[in-house]
């Protein structure tokens, strides 16, 4: 009887044996396409990285804040920023500003995309940027012992990333770098969770 049941206890085992030894699933990754007059840009973001900035872009991506914003600040060899002002170059109000994730180990790497923020760390809100170069003295804890918070990269059009850094820039009243002629962004959707 003692090897019987020592038997059925095995068998159990053994039928459990897949499910123990099953690993997680690999985690997805949103991504969001954003649609501008000058092409499509797909970026993938990593919530496990930065959960607070991914939330808050997809908060902005979902409320259309994004669409008929322009990228208003070019640097060649730098990056490309947008998210904030219209094409009349008014600036779109915003909800409260998000906490720095610049310590969750991603760097400002080409292709990657990263939270705008001014000198106070906390201050991000929607705009964005997109790294063109890589950006290692954007990297926390640099420039200023705090860093920019990468939260994503672009997975397809960085053809159009890098034909938007190409475009001339001007200045108009405060804002130097500006395209000469708008770059608008006509959408940003989620597109896969």
């Amino acid at each position: 009887m003692k090897s019987l049941l020592l038997a059925l206890g095995s068998a159990a085992l053994i039928a459990n044996a897949p499910a123990f030894a099953q690993t997680a699933a690999p985690a997805t990754h949103p991504t969001v396409l954003i649609k501008t007059t000058d092409g499509d840009i797909r970026v993938e973001l990593y919530p496990e990285k930065a959960p607070k900035t991914v939330a808050n872009f997809l908060d902005y991506v979902k409320s259309g804040q994004y669409s008929g914003t322009i990228f208003h600040r070019v640097i060649p060899g730098f990056m490309i920023q947008g998210g904030g002002f219209t094409a009349s170059y008014v600036e779109k109000p915003t909800r409260a500003p998000i906490p720095l994730e610049s310590k969750n180990g991603l760097k400002n790497a080409v292709g990657t995309i990263a939270m705008a923020r001014t000198s106070d760390p906390n201050s991000a809100t929607a705009q964005f940027f997109i790294n063109t170069v890589d950006n290692a003295g954007l990297d926390y804890p640099n420039p200023d012992g705090n860093g920019y918070a990468v939260f994503g990269k672009v997975i397809s059009g960085m053809d159009v990333v890098k034909k938007i850094e190409g475009t001339p820039t001007t200045t108009r009243g405060p804002m130097a770098d500006v395209p000469q002629t708008p770059i608008v962004i006509e959408s940003a959707s989620v597109v896969s969770k």
